[in-house]
């Protein structure tokens, strides 16, 4: 039986959202293709209908998750909140897909290279539109630290058996950032 555009479109995204879930949460090499197919409920020999191999969904799923409109709509500082809280620590799988994937990206493909530079160039443009400071280059700094600390603090506070290490990381890095924007003079 045929299967009509509209429904490839969404077995598509549907795949595209049940490899996303499952690379942020055991990372791309623990993650089969067979996996992917039965957990988005399709046989594994339709794979090849929307994807050329592992290597082409590894790249489309990263331009899939970091197109997500990650802190879209919130004030820079509710994005700092939410991020930097044990909800989001504690959840890789929903989470942030560049704190989950941007250390594992280096063993992958240049495609999927330039979809997490893409990723990051976009959320990075989020974050400074969202800043409360009207300097182009001022915000693009604060925006790419800010953004780079967040990131890393997360990635750390999943990496420690110390809950309360774990706790105080986050913490401090979201006062860090705060203090920091405190302190930037504004236009």
């Amino acid at each position: 039986m045929k299967v009509s555009r509209e429904q490839m479109a969404e077995n598509r995204h549907r795949i595209l959202d049940v490899a996303s879930r499952m690379f942020r949460e055991k990372g791309f090499d623990a993650v089969t293709v067979s996996e992917v197919m039965k957990a988005a409920g399709l046989t594994h020999g339709g794979f090849y209908g929307h994807f050329t191999s592992k290597d082409d969904l590894v790249a489309k799923t990263l331009t899939h998750a970091l197109g997500a409109s990650s802190g879209e709509g919130a004030d820079f500082q509710q994005f700092v909140e939410a991020y930097l809280s044990p909800r989001h620590r504690d959840s890789p799988a929903g989470g942030c897909p560049t704190a989950s994937l941007a250390a594992a990206v280096r063993h992958q493909t240049p495609v999927a290279h330039a979809a997490m530079a893409e990723g990051l160039r976009s959320q990075i443009g989020r974050i400074q539109q969202a800043l409360p400071v009207l300097d182009p280059e001022d915000s693009r700094r604060v925006a790419i630290g800010s953004w780079a600390a967040m990131v890393g603090a997360i990635i750390l506070a999943r990496a420690v058996d110390d809950p309360a290490l774990s706790d105080e990381i986050l913490e401090e890095t979201r006062a860090w950032i705060t203090a920091g924007l405190q302190h930037i003079p504004s236009s």
